[in-house]
């Protein structure tokens, strides 16, 4: 079976793999170095090859295979190829967001250091001494090794001077400690401090555990006052600096939330109150009509101003705003959902209930719910004992 594009051709060869071929600027037909597992990775080889003679860089690929192999790759040159061909555990490519990350942590963390040392001498103690010159940004140091090893141990597959090394703990991120959940006093706070038209976000995200994508994405056919059920199936993300609409990154991510029946009534009269008409309508939309920002909901923390010589106090806005109300000006729109975890773990919840609801496909994410949960229990024991106390007195 072989498919023309309107650059190359892919074809499945009787193995089962597909082979990608073209015709280059000199006329000679020029075939992939390996054949392909998918589709997919034949496709992108074909794209990185076109891009490469539309920059008026490209050279056949065998020279260019032969000087890779004498001198050794380099990640600058391996690294965009890996982006093209890499697939989630799914299968399925990076999601935009994610591509757009990794790119970040290319040009912001390996790049400068590696970004043209053949791959084959990237060793344990380069690695050391590049950590020890990171920022002091423990999430995304974390991240950029582990993206780095990744691509290296793809890398490895076809040069075998390559020998990722790997330094114990470097993929975890070694944070502060996790800010409290909020109580239900200081949310009840924060929720009367919102805009009313923004008041259900704000216990989407805490009793539903959703993601601001997820709720900023919502519209009417997601919700079924009849189940009592909200249907998360996409969510907004800012990639390449616009809003897009996407998928959730894992298909655990696609699932329906059972809204507590306390908040039943609340979703029917904002329904009637502030979403807009019909089944595609917006449950919560922004200014111009589409999905509220992250920025609009989250508004502006409290601040002083001079302004032509004069001391200015600029009020707090949005979330920022309530959160300060309610006493709580470390708390994040993102820990509400941790909230809403540790308030679903704390029902005696299952680690598989908790991954199913919060849209979680590993169950690390989850089990820190449970965590919480035990914590929970020494104040609840300690309650017990005063009630007992009181009972005695």
């Amino acid at each position: 079976m072989a498919g023309r594009r309107g650059f190359g051709r892919v074809r499945k060869r009787a193995s089962g793999r597909w082979q990608a071929g073209y015709i280059g600027p000199d006329l000679a037909t020029h075939y992939g170095p390996v054949t392909f597992e998918r589709r997919q990775d034949a496709e992108a080889w074909l794209a990185a090859e076109s891009r490469l003679i539309e920059r008026d860089e490209w050279r056949p690929p065998k020279v260019r295979a032969a000087t890779k192999h004498a001198s050794g790759e380099t990640l600058r040159s391996f690294a965009p190829l890996w982006l093209d061909t890499h697939r989630r555990n799914d299968g399925e490519p990076l999601k935009d967001r994610t591509r757009e990350h990794y790119e970040w942590l290319l040009d912001s963390r390996l790049y400068p250091t590696f970004g043209d040392l053949p791959m084959h001498l990237i060793t344990e103690d380069e690695l050391t001494a590049w950590r020890e010159g990171l920022p002091k940004t423990p999430t995304a140091n974390a991240h950029a090794y582990a993206l780095l090893r990744g691509i290296l141990k793809t890398a490895a597959k076809k040069d075998r001077r390559i020998d990722p090394p790997a330094i114990e703990g470097a993929a975890k991120a070694k944070t502060k400690h996790e800010t409290e959940p909020a109580t239900l006093d200081e949310l009840a706070i924060i929720v009367d401090n919102m805009a009313p038209k923004y008041r259900l976000a704000i216990l989407l995200m805490t009793w539903c555990a959703l993601r601001f994508g997820e709720v900023a994405e919502l519209r009417r056919q997601d919700v079924s006052l009849g189940t009592g059920k909200v249907r998360v199936r996409r969510g907004v993300v800012r990639v390449y600096g616009e809003r897009r609409v996407t998928t959730p990154k894992s298909g655990a991510g696609a699932r329906d939330v059972t809204i507590p029946p306390h908040l039943v009534p609340l979703v029917k009269a904002h329904l009637d109150e502030h979403a807009q008409p019909g089944p595609s309508g917006l449950l919560f939309p922004g200014a111009n009509g589409a999905q509220v920002s992250q920025s609009t909901l989250n508004g502006k923390p409290g601040r002083r101003r001079i302004i032509k010589g004069r001391i200015v106090n600029e009020s707090a806005t949005g979330f920022c705003k309530a959160r300060e109300a309610a006493g709580r000006p470390d708390l994040r729109l993102h820990d509400l959902r941790h909230t809403g975890g540790t308030l679903a773990a704390q029902t005696g919840a299952t680690l598989a209930e908790l991954m199913q609801r919060l849209g979680h496909s590993t169950p690390s994410a989850a089990m820190r719910y449970q965590h919480a949960a035990k914590d929970r229990d020494k104040v609840i024991a300690e309650a017990l004992s005063e009630m007992a106390a009181s009972q005695n007195g």
